[in-house]
């Protein structure tokens, strides 16, 4: 399969949000790609995807590389694919609830990864007896 060109919608064939329409928003390499839904309005997380699991449409919208949710959702708006697809679009407060779920899921990596850190306990064998 060739490569998706940046801006191309697509729908995800593969894995947990297979049928949700999703955004190439940046070229990896000749198989990979990073897509957004964005999760605020389809569900889709920014992740790296293999091209083989993507499916493209027909439509397009016009973002540059690596464009944050925010112009994704607003080039969906302005190319009139909101309506066509079905999608709703996201309130603000849905958009600062996704910020703020962010910043809570790195303050729980950062716990985890403290805790899983734990000084090892040394263990003595103990002393053979010998014969005198």
């Amino acid at each position: 399969m060739a490569s998706l060109d940046i801006g191309k919608v697509c729908i995800k064939t593969a894995g947990r949000e297979a049928g949700r329409y999703c955004v190439v928003v940046k070229s990896v390499d000749d198989n990979f790609v990073i897509v957004t839904g964005p999760r605020a309005l389809t569900g889709v997380k920014r992740r790296k995807c293999n091209v083989e699991h993507l499916e493209p449409t027909n439509y397009s919208v016009k973002i540059k590389e690596d464009a944050n949710d925010k112009d994704v959702i607003e080039a969906f708006d302005s190319a009139g694919l909101l309506s066509r697809l079905g999608l709703k679009k996201p309130s603000p407060e849905e958009l600062k609830a996704e910020k703020t779920e962010k910043k809570t899921e790195k303050v729980v990596e950062k716990k985890t990864e403290k805790k899983t850190e734990k000084p090892e306990k040394k263990t003595e064998k103990p002393k053979k007896k010998t014969k005198s």
